[in-house]
Formats: C-alpha cells, structure tokens, sequence
C-alpha cells in the first residue's frame, strides 16, 4: 500500500492504477502456460511396415503360420506351446530365419515377467535375422 504524499485535497478521486491485480493475472496466465505445455517425450524411432504398391500380387492362400514365443513370470520360455531352453529357441530362431519366408514371431509375456527375460528373446530374434517380430498382450 502507497501513500500520497503531495498536495492533494481531502475527498479528491486518487488518479493512480492499482497494478497488483494485473501482476496477480499475469502469474496465474504464466502458471497456466507452463501446465498447459506438455512435458517432452524421448523419441522412439519404430520401423512401421510400408503399405504395398497398388500392383503388388495377393498375399499367398495358406500364410505361414506365426510361432508364438510365451515368456512365463519365471522366465520360461515356450515355443508353440512347449517349453524349450534358450539355446534350443536360439536353434530354432535359425531355423525359421533361413527359410524364404519368414513367419511372424509373436512374443507373448506375461504380465509379471522380468523386462531383461523379453528383451533376451527379442534380442535374439533380432540379432539371428528375423524381421517379422512383434509383442502381443500378455497374459
């Protein structure tokens, strides 16, 4: 709060603006900027499938059916249904890589499985070859 300091006569109107209403909305626009910016997002660069052209030829009658890899809580690995070792899903990864036309590889975990027991099996399904993997809901 000011004082008037001068000569003024008592009951005269005080000509000067109060700016602390003005400063008050200009903090409250200022907070709401800064909640309204959304935070930043680290980027992730995904490898998105490319549309065919429109004279590409149909998809084949009988596609390849797509393994289904399920990763336990525990970090069991089963290959269709049976449980394998990770060599052997290794040794088995070669084998549908070599072929002409690669199966899709459906990774399935479950919901309580450690992160480092999926990323082994997309590692491994990455670094053998297969260019046809994607991870389904979990169980």
């Amino acid at each position: 709060m000011a004082m008037a300091v001068g000569e003024k006569a008592e009951g005269e109107p005080m000509v000067d603006i109060n700016t602390t209403p003005l400063i008050d909305v200009m903090l409250v626009l200022l907070i709401m900027l800064i909640v309204a910016i959304p935070p930043q997002r680290h980027a992730v660069t995904l490898d998105t499938p490319i549309p065919p052209p429109d004279n590409a030829p149909p998809p084949p009658e009988n596609p390849i059916e797509p393994v289904r890899i399920l990763v336990d809580f525990d970090g069991t690995i089963y290959w269709n249904g049976s449980i394998v070792q990770r060599a052997d899903m290794e040794r088995l990864m070669r084998i549908e890589a070599r072929r002409n036309q690669q199966p899709e590889i459906h990774i399935e975990p479950h919901r309580l499985a450690e992160y480092k027991h999926v990323a082994a099996v997309m590692a491994s399904a990455q670094r053998l070859g297969l260019e046809k993997l994607g991870v389904i809901g979990g169980t």
